[in-house]
């Protein structure tokens, strides 16, 4: 979409030692739930875990569907499933995800769980790794799953910075681990997109560049939105258009656009839902 290429890197100390911590315990586990951003969930999607998880049976839950079009939503859940995957979108704050997780992690293991009782074997908790890059929802999902605050949660990525175990109820137990990205991002766009809906971290940012690419992605599929959000005319320059946003909300010094308070209050609305449920990419063929 951009002319120019955005390059952005973001994987700190922290995320390695993540990385090592989880691959240390995946022997402990039966089955990885994995949160992806429901408006970006190709982009969400972490090439490290698939390393990682070693053909465990794999949950991946669509986090975030109240902020994506849910039409969209709707093609991801049936793009992404298969025989050892299932799907499930889900707005994690206001819906009783509980059961409903027990129930999907249950239906994944059900083949595993005939076999042990054909054996003789009492079925013991399914165990379950929660993985995702940062800022998916994964600690208040922890928080809610278990109906008591377990982990630490924040709107921003790299709250959590530890592995952690939460007893669900006598059927689950989780294990809660940080959000990790990985050391690069072979397609740039990939970037572009945990950026704009707030996977990295703004301060290392090249914010002008993120907020261009989001204005013409805006401008060539959702012009209704940019209308009836700012009541402006809608053209195909992103800047002249940041521009109009700038006058209309008042962000202009001296005749000039304050650049950083408008890019920050529109990027900050976008991810607020200002705009609408918006879905930033749509499944492909090679899209799991």
């Amino acid at each position: 979409m951009a002319d120019d290429k955005i390059r952005i890197q973001w994987f700190p100390g922290h995320m390695t030692k993540a990385k090592r911590e989880m691959q240390e315990k995946l022997n402990m586990v039966d089955m990885v739930i994995e949160l992806r951003d429901a408006r970006i969930p190709s982009a969400s999607k972490n090439p490290m875990i698939e390393e990682l998880c070693q053909n465990k049976p794999r949950l991946i839950v669509l986090s975030k569907k109240d902020k994506a079009d849910a039409a969209a939503t709707k093609l991801w859940c049936s793009a992404l499933q298969n025989e050892t995957t299932r799907v499930v979108a889900l707005d994690i704050l206001k819906e009783n995800i509980t059961a409903r997780i027990v129930e999907e992690s249950r239906l994944l293991m059900q083949a595993k769980i005939e076999r042990m009782k054909r054996r003789g074997i009492r079925p013991r908790a399914i165990r379950a790794m929660v993985v995702g890059v940062p800022n998916v929802g994964k600690s208040t999902f922890i928080n809610r799953i278990s109906k008591k605050k377990v982990a630490v949660t924040g709107d921003r990525p790299g709250v959590t910075r530890a592995l952690q175990w939460s007893k669900v109820n006598q059927n689950l137990e989780l294990l809660d681990t940080p959000g990790v990205l990985w050391p690069k991002f072979e397609d740039e766009t990939v970037g572009v997109l945990l950026a704009i809906t707030g996977a990295i971290r703004d301060e290392i940012l090249p914010l002008e560049e993120i907020a261009a690419w989001a204005m013409r992605y805006l401008i060539a599929n959702h012009k209704e939105a940019l209308q009836q959000r700012y009541d402006i005319a809608v053209c195909e320059d992103p800047y002249i258009m940041l521009e109009r946003i700038a006058e209309k909300r008042g962000f202009m010094r001296k005749g000039e656009m304050d650049e950083k308070r408008t890019i920050e209050a529109f990027l900050r609305e976008l991810r607020d839902d200002k705009l609408g449920r918006i879905t930033w990419e749509m499944p492909y063929a090679d899209s799991e």
